[in-house]
């Protein structure tokens, strides 16, 4: 699995923090709007991070819209909502050697910050 960080153009928050990793060069950059998650890759996060839920966002406008907040939401539809429209998936994730770091925290961009760069 290579060095990568899933993120979208348009998000301000998402483009303040890679320009604050200052990611390496090997790192590869995917605008989740423009270039849709695959399965597979989803996949791959969630071996990194347990569940995808935990990759699950749920600020995002279309999950209360759509009244996801009031089901009872299995991992099946985590999947299922985050490969279907690409505001589901917390951003930004930024996947290193074994290490995936997922949403926009202080804390969380701390550690990528200190993985990539370590």
């Amino acid at each position: 699995m290579s060095d990568k960080i899933y993120y979208l153009k348009s998000c301000n928050t998402c483009m303040r923090i890679l320009k604050e990793l200052n990611p390496l060069p090997s790192f590869v950059l995917q605008d989740i709007k423009e270039e849709e998650i695959t399965v597979s890759q989803l996949d791959d996060m969630r071996k990194l991070s347990g569940s995808y839920e935990a990759l699950f966002s749920k600020r995002a406008k279309l999950y209360k819209e759509m009244g996801l907040k009031d089901q009872q939401l299995t991992e099946r539809d985590f999947k299922h909502y985050i490969l279907e429209h690409y505001t589901f998936l917390k951003r930004p994730v930024i996947l290193t050697s074994n290490s995936i770091f997922i949403g926009n925290s202080r804390k969380t961009i701390e550690a990528a910050k200190n993985a990539i760069h370590s």
